[in-house]
């Protein structure tokens, strides 16, 4: 048979094979107008609650003023599929919304939680993507603080001291804008942080209440730490490719870095694939 024949009988059958399928595409979803809605959890006085926070992109803010409830605030949203949805078994809640994956615009989205914790002790966990998260959580009662997310930027600040020991507070994020504040009065025993290439502040203010050890782990980026004068510290940096910069009350030897002070010690290693570290007062 003529190739140019036997081509052409091929196209057409192809053709007609692609001709009895079909693709079903995501359906796309509307935006609809603004709902504004409570969400409110009611606490159990002394007894400790553990509270997750699943959130998608958008804005989220936790801060302390809950009261006797554990959470009360409210969410602004623009699609029904981020609703939020609370779910309680015993002491735990989940408070989540759906981060879903339909043919959106991201800026037409509209997601907004502004989250009041109240005073119980509370373990709590936020899991959130692609999005802006202030958190002041001075003040509060956190037995355990564990934050995962994506693409983010995020102001997290302890002002005021936490009202109870912390056993483990620990961060795991991508390529992010973090800044961590007055982390001594989180009154945590271990910190655990973890990003991808991104800038990460680590700022150790306030009122440092036991010896405390922070593991670091980074990719290729920018980490600054924030160790007030008078603190006994000691960094130790793990990492070929990065250059460090600290203060001049700070002596080096080798990889370590160390600053006498008073008090109780704040034990730091920082593993870098490349980038900046920065240790300053």
């Amino acid at each position: 048979m003529n190739v140019k024949v036997l081509s052409a009988i091929l196209v057409l059958a192809l053709a007609g094979m692609a001709c009895s399928f079909s693709v079903d595409l995501p359906e796309r979803s509307e935006p609809g107008p603004e709902v504004k809605e409570s969400i409110t959890v009611a606490g159990k006085g002394s007894e400790e609650m553990r509270l997750t926070l699943s959130f998608g992109a958008g804005t989220l803010k936790v801060s302390p003023g809950g009261g006797d409830k554990l959470v009360d605030g409210t969410a602004v949203y623009n699609f029904k599929e981020l609703k939020p949805e609370i779910v309680i078994d015993g002491n735990s809640v989940e408070i989540k919304n759906e981060n879903f994956k339909s043919l959106v615009d991201p800026r037409d989205i509209v997601n907004e939680w502004d989250l009041k914790l109240g005073k119980s002790p509370i373990d709590l966990t936020i899991n959130a993507g692609a999005y802006n998260g202030t958190f002041e959580l001075g003040g509060l009662a956190l037995t355990n603080l564990t934050v995962t997310d994506g693409a983010a930027n995020v102001d997290l600040s302890f002002s005021k001291p936490n009202r109870t020991e912390m056993s483990v507070l620990r961060y795991e994020t991508g390529a992010s804008d973090v800044s961590l504040t007055g982390l001594a009065n989180a009154n945590f025993s271990t910190l655990m942080f973890s990003g991808g290439a991104g800038n990460y502040t680590l700022d150790f203010t306030g009122v440092l209440e036991r010896d405390a050890v922070i593991t670091i782990e980074a990719g290729a980026g920018d980490v600054q730490l924030i160790i007030p004068k008078g603190v006994n510290a000691k960094v130790t940096m793990d990492g070929a490719l990065v250059s460090v910069n600290h203060s001049s009350g700070w002596a080096q030897n080798g990889n370590e870095y160390t600053q006498d002070g008073s008090g109780h010690d704040l034990t730091i290693v920082v593993k870098m694939a490349a980038g900046n570290l920065t240790i300053t007062d």
